[in-house]
């Protein structure tokens, strides 16, 4: 007898089949593409999508590998645990993400945002509103007079990378394998979105049975034109104070070795940006750290010096490029190797549109025949080494403890935690004053240890990333270190790591307010107005009262976590090896000073001061915002 060619499936059902049975593959090492889901089910996906994974984890049909569900507390949490999952999965793997109608998936569109502008894949399923409008308006439906087929998941379309609206069954099979296309093209990848309306999740169809055989995606290592090569060569061939900037594409790509071969090759200082950190050890004689506006003075030096700026795998964000007043050469000219065209294109750069690890490999390979054995000299390697001693010194007290204050400042706690995490450790941070501080002084070992969201720089990423992190890397330690405030914002899937049983170490510093915001306030002229934790005071009308009330280690000991609450930086170095022992989620608090010391850098960052004021304050910082932006200028 025949076998049935199809087989009778809900479009729920028959995504998930589908996604349990799609495999990547990079060198030769196959895994699974999307082996987890994330999910908070409402009206809009319980009875489609919900009951599709209940039926995949307890009746699982032939050769279907269950996918491990994770129940969510908030939509946006959800999606940056499974960027941050991909992303130390150097996005071989991803996770996928379900919400309900409405606001639960409106609430994906900030995680949507920074999965795309860090090119880090994730696949998200918001629900929709009735295909067939036989419900109209459905609860938490927009209603546009313009157009009937508008929605608000409409919302998701200039932060995804690919966008498809499901509205028949059959339109599954092509919009599930472009779906995977896009999430395993790391030119391409960022988020992925396809729209389920509620009513299509559970309706059937008879679909093919090819469509659920096994797949594998196989994600490229782009070859870079011959032609390219040497162009490049020859570019950098003519320099005398050449830099290479390192980005996230080459850990992405897993070109750490490839970057330190083609470095000692050439005898080229190597700087790294926020993803970049850890490309190259910070002990390496060629490392000479961040650069850019919050980068360190060597490597901001060089960088105004540098004829020549070889940019891997990275897109020269503002902080990158000091708001482009770093790279101050005016015979300065570019070459950058990316695997996106784009990306490459940048700074009117000699382009090699190129896998990281593959272009630089080449590079390397053809090096002296391209060359005639070109090599930095040793007047220049010896100045780089010696600015990076300089300011390794200059910033050794923000390490140190300083008795005149009451309580530590923040760079104390950062080198206390930098020595004692391993390698394979893993410390997250996004937003505020921290990645500042932790792109200059963090020494990072390996390309696994600094996991820094400074692509959208957003607060509450630090706390789910933990988890996503944690669940790529079981056997690491992961440190999420976040502000007062960014935790008041996003605590929620700490509920999600204790019904997982996640280890976790939390480090909160408490400084009653906004730290970065505060500092950038009052070196703008606006007094840190609003970026302090303060009680209304009566007489003023003004939020310059006392402290609020609020206990941020009994709120964190409610989630039934362990917490230590400290006050010094030897107290936190204790309190640090206790959570390390302890093998459950647990919490340090450490009350800091809001005030510094931060490191002494001198890079700079375009945020734009009032013209005219009747304040002093603004008036004074606009005289300095002239003198700094006179420097910027275009690369061409």
């Amino acid at each position: 007898m025949a076998q049935p060619r199809t087989v009778r499936l809900t479009v729920a059902q028959a995504i998930i089949r589908f996604l349990s049975v799609q495999y990547s593959e990079r060198d030769g090492q196959r895994q699974r593409l999307i082996p987890a889901i994330h999910g908070i089910f409402g009206h809009g996906n319980v009875a489609g999508l919900g009951q599709a994974i209940l039926q995949n984890q307890l009746e699982p049909a032939e050769g279907e590998e269950p996918l491990v569900y994770y129940q969510g507390r908030n939509e946006q949490n959800m999606v940056h645990a499974a960027v941050a999952y991909a992303r130390t999965k150097n996005r071989l793997q991803a996770h996928a993400v379900t919400a309900s109608i409405g606001p639960g998936s409106t609430n994906m569109v900030t995680g949507a945002a920074l999965a795309t502008i860090d090119r880090i894949p994730v696949l998200l399923f918001p629900s929709d509103i009735f295909s067939t409008r036989r419900v109209d308006p459905v609860l938490q439906q927009l209603e546009d007079e313009r157009s009937l087929d508008l929605s608000v998941n409409d919302a998701f379309r200039p932060v995804s990378r690919f966008f498809d609206r499901i509205n028949r069954p059959e339109q599954v099979m092509s919009s599930m394998l472009s779906a995977m296309r896009v999430l395993t093209d790391p030119a391409e990848t960022g988020a992925v979105t396809v729209s389920l309306p509620q009513d299509v999740q559970a309706e059937a169809y008879d679909f093919p049975v090819e469509f659920f055989e096994p797949r594998t995606w196989y994600s490229a290592r782009p070859v870079p034109e011959q032609s390219a090569l040497e162009r490049a060569a020859a570019t950098i061939a003519s320099a005398e104070k050449p830099v290479i900037i390192a980005g996230g594409g080459v850990i992405y790509s897993e070109a750490t070795d490839a970057l330190v071969a083609f470095a000692e090759k050439t005898g080229i200082p190597v700087l790294d940006t926020q993803a970049g950190k850890g490309a190259i050890s910070f002990d390496h004689p060629l490392s000479i750290g961040g650069v850019g506006a919050t980068g360190n003075n060597a490597a901001n030096t060089l960088a105004a010096e540098a004829d020549v700026v070889i940019g891997v795998g990275t897109r020269y964000t503002d902080f990158t490029t000091g708001s482009r007043t770093v790279f101050q050469n005016e015979d300065l000219r570019f070459v950058n190797i990316n695997v996106k065209a784009f990306d490459a294109a940048k700074h009117a750069a000699d382009m090699v549109v190129a896998d990281a690890r593959t272009g630089l490999e080449m590079l390397t390979e053809q090096w002296d025949r391209l060359t005639g054995s070109y090599r930095t000299t040793d007047d220049y390697r010896d100045r780089a080494a010696q600015l990076w001693k300089e300011w390794e010194e200059l910033v050794q007290p923000c390490f140190d403890e300083h008795p005149d204050q009451d309580l530590p400042a923040q760079t104390e706690i950062f080198g206390a935690l930098n020595d004692m995490m391993g390698d394979e450790d893993i410390v997250i941070n996004a937003a505020g004053s921290m990645p500042g501080d932790l792109q200059a002084l963090w020494r990072a070992r390996t390309p696994i240890q600094y996991h820094l969201e400074y692509g959208y720089s957003c607060m509450g990423y630090e706390i789910p990333a933990a988890f996503g992190s944690k669940l790529a890397r079981p056997d690491s330690e992961v440190v999420a270190i976040v502000g007062d405030g960014t935790y008041q914002m996003a605590p929620q899937e700490i509920a999600t790591m204790v019904q997982e049983d996640c280890k976790v170490i939390l480090v909160i510093l408490q400084n009653h307010g906004w730290s970065s915001i505060g500092s950038l306030s009052e070196s703008h002229g606006s007094q840190r107005f609003g970026t302090k934790y303060r009680m209304r005071d009566e007489k003023t009308g003004q939020l310059d009262g006392g402290l609020l009330p609020m206990d941020i280690a009994q709120n964190l000991a409610s989630y039934g976590i362990d917490v230590q609450e400290v006050s010094s930086a030897a107290d936190f170095r204790e309190a640090y090896r206790r959570a390390e022992e302890n093998e459950h989620l647990n919490a340090i608090v450490v009350n800091t000073n809001l005030y510094g010391p931060n490191p002494p850098g001198i890079g700079w960052w375009d945020v734009p001061v009032s013209q005219v004021s009747e304040l002093e304050s603004t008036a004074h910082a606009y005289e300095t915002y002239t003198e700094k932006s006179s420097k910027q200028r275009h690369y061409l």
